[in-house]
């Protein structure tokens, strides 16, 4: 996996922030309708809702097929029906239904009819054969039991005829529908504005009466009713909820319950109708036909109810990319009633949402294989997926099609960032670097996005300096091949320990390491790692010694010399032959410190900036204040015991009277020092060597200008 720095995550941000804003702009709203679209098909297929049609507190009667089919409607014109729609209607209103919606609009009457028949007009023939239908509908609206349809349109308005709307007075509300810029409807209107007020819509109104309220602006600006505050993504509309697929709501063939008229089987009507709103309706396969957000799960014109004087059609309808409108209301009514209508984001979570999923999409993909992220992409847009159908179980629609669009997009520029940009940059390093750093280097480098200024740079740096006590003694009782074995395990070693730390090994000098850490890859832990890797190496040498054949009999032993500050870093050489390196008074000091070990009997000395920048990470004691050979500033040195609560009772008993000697030898308490010092000596080197010298300076006061520093000689 591909680390990712500070210059990728910028990249990723600014690819997210592009792709959401792109796929959630005004341009590609249709992305909005589709989501839902998608989510409903996704409900409908993967949960479902079977929920018994008995239950749904709306009930479509249907003018369809059989309905034109069955004398004595079959080939007699519509407008000769309202006599057999008023006595329908009057049986549907006996049988106790709430009100009843007109989605069918009769323009014209027969009675108006000008074709001439005989020696007058046809219309004047058949004065008052609407007579019975349009006292139908004076009662029904006087009780407030009726709702007449009509098409509101500045060119084309669409209103039942004159007669029709003196009988029901001011019960006439809109049937226009909400479309989408595609043509289709998953939204409804709740209101229309007539002569400067807000008159509801059909399905609005007709909810309403059956709820016993009035729908109501709140001071939010949404609308109310009964309590229950409409969601309205769109202002003014309603996001339609087919949770059933238009399969949860029953429907009665008008042509059956005309026959249950003649029937007189009043008992029926009650059963099917009592404490329903009741719209009527044309379900054609060429007439009134919408398209919704049902498409693509396919959309069901009602559940056959039950019948009461006909045989039912044997034919079986199947799911349908479009929908009888009446459907369209019937939903609404139920969604208003059930308070189940859908809830949309508004545009600023939705491009929020779009944003962070491409954001994650652009992040794996700065991390992972082109393949990789491309599988990530299919699993988190599964998952999200799944999370958003689970939402929408609940009425809430999360934006699915544009956080999936967006970060598709955005795994393609980031994969064209990575290839332009970001993995030229380690190609070049990886091709620099790849003969003298290890791999994991290279990777932290990569992954920093820093490059090492060819030429030189100031870093700050842990310098961390090796070497065999004794090697050269030890070799010449050797053959060659032994020799070279020996070294090669030893250098193996020590450079995997120092290298898996983050450690740059910069050469071998015989049996001697010099290593980095900071750089070539930036290491904010330089210090502590370089501290890790030396009391790793001094175990693994330790275990080398006791179980590897190549070390046996020879007791190998090393000094650590580690040392923190800025230092000159980079490719130095000439202009043919060149190598990373570093220059400078640190690598020297480090250097020194190594050597120093040798007078105190210690195997790592590390200096005060290194053991300052590590932090509580260890347990250390002071050694001394020294000054080595080619500087004349002092230095107090330390040596690493352990991790912190690590360190043994021996290490901590022996760093305790350490302590207590080397306090004392600072006041020019020489006697108590020695007496310190001398109750570990025999275990501990460093406090032999200062209880000699204390001795020395009890039986010789030094002068007064003594100041307690040692001064090395050697290297």
């Amino acid at each position: 996996m591909r680390r990712i720095g500070k210059r990728d995550i910028v990249a990723a941000i600014l690819i997210a922030l592009i792709a959401g804003a792109v796929f959630t702009s005004p341009p590609l709203q249709a992305l909005q309708g589709l989501s839902l679209d998608i989510l409903t098909a996704l409900r409908g297929k993967l949960i479902g809702d079977r929920r018994d049609p008995a239950t749904s507190p709306v009930v479509v009667v249907a003018i369809d097929g059989e309905t034109y089919d069955t004398p004595p409607f079959k080939g007699s014109p519509t407008q000769t029906w309202t006599r057999e729609i008023g006595r329908v209607l009057g049986s549907i209103t006996e049988g106790g239904a709430r009100v009843i919606g007109f989605d069918v609009i009769f323009p014209s009457s027969i009675e108006q009819s000008e074709i001439p028949f005989g020696d007058a007009p046809l219309g004047t023939r058949m004065k008052g054969f609407d007579r019975d239908y349009l006292i139908a509908l004076r009662q029904l609206s006087d009780n407030g039991k009726l709702v007449l349809g009509e098409i509101l349109s500045n060119d084309h308005p669409d209103r039942p005829y004159r007669a029709q709307q003196l009988a029901v007075r001011t019960n006439i509300r809109a049937l226009n529908v909400h479309t989408d810029a595609d043509d289709v409807i998953r939204r409804m209107p709740l209101s229309f504005s007539i002569d400067g007020k807000p008159v509801p819509a059909m399905a609005v109104e007709l909810a309403a009466r059956a709820l016993g309220g009035k729908p109501e602006i709140a001071p939010s600006g949404a609308t109310e009713l009964s309590g229950y505050a409409i969601p309205s993504a769109v202002p003014n509309t309603l996001t339609l909820n087919f949770r059933g697929l238009g399969r949860d709501v029953p429907t009665y063939s008008f042509a059956d319950l005309r026959a249950c008229v003649e029937k007189g089987d009043h008992e029926f009507f009650r059963r099917a109708f009592d404490g329903k709103v009741v719209l009527l309706g044309t379900i054609l396969n060429f007439e009134d036909r919408k398209l919704t957000s049902m498409r693509l799960a396919g959309g069901h014109d009602g559940a056959p109810a039950a019948r009461c004087a006909l045989p039912g059609p044997a034919r079986i309808a199947k799911a349908r990319s479009d929908v009888a409108g009446v459907f369209v209301h019937a939903a609404v009514v139920r969604n208003l009633i059930e308070r189940d209508a859908v809830t949309e984001l508004g545009f600023p979570l939705r491009t929020i949402l779009t944003i962070v999923f491409a954001a994650v999409i652009a992040c794996a993909a700065c991390m992972l294989a082109p393949s990789g992220a491309l599988i990530a992409w299919f699993a988190l847009t599964a998952v999200y997926a799944a999370v958003a159908v689970g939402a929408f179980v609940h009425a809430l629609a999360l934006p699915l099609t544009e956080p999936a669009l967006a970060s598709l997009a955005a795994l393609a520029m980031m994969i064209g960032y990575r290839f332009v940009l970001a993995d030229r940059d380690e190609r070049f390093l990886r091709k620099s670097f790849a003969f003298y750093l290890a791999p994991e280097v290279i990777n932290t480098m990569v992954a920093s996005g820093k490059m090492p200024a060819l030429g030189g740079e100031m870093r700050n740096v842990t310098m961390f300096f090796s070497d065999l006590s004794g090697f050269s003694s030890i070799a010449e009782t050797m053959t060659p091949g032994e020799l070279v074995t020996l070294m090669n395990e030893y250098l193996s070693a020590m450079t995997d320990i120092i290298e898996s730390h983050g450690g740059y090994v910069d050469k071998y000098i015989g049996d001697s390491i010099v290593a980095m850490f900071g750089a070539p890859a930036d290491d904010p832990a330089h210090a502590r790692n370089a501290v890790h890797a030396a009391l790793k190496c001094h175990e693994k040498l330790a275990d080398l010694n006791a179980n590897n054949p190549a070390f046996a009999g020879h007791g190998l032993s090393h000094r650590i010399g580690l040392n923190s500050g800025e230092a000159v870093v980079g490719n130095i050489g000439s202009r043919r032959r060149f190598n990373y390196t570093v220059m400078s008074d640190t690598v020297n000091v480090a250097s020194r410190l190594e050597g120093a070990n040798k007078y105190y009997g210690t195997a790592i000395m590390a200096s005060e900036t290194t053991m300052a920048q590590t932090g509580d990470t260890f347990a250390w004691r002071e050694l001394d204040a020294i000054r080595v050979m080619g500087r004349g500033e002092a230095i107090k040195v330390f040596e690493p015991l352990a991790d912190k609560g690590a360190e043994s009772a021996e290490q901590t008993k022996v760093a305790a009277a350490y302590a207590d000697g080397l306090a004392c030898w600072r006041t020019r308490e020489f006697a108590r020092a020695a007496e310190a010092f001398d109750g570990v000596a025999k275990i501990d080197p460093a406090s032999a060597l200062f209880a000699r010298r204390a001795k020395a300076l009890t039986a010789n006061p030094p002068s007064p200008e003594w100041t307690p520093v040692n001064t090395l000689e050697g290297k």
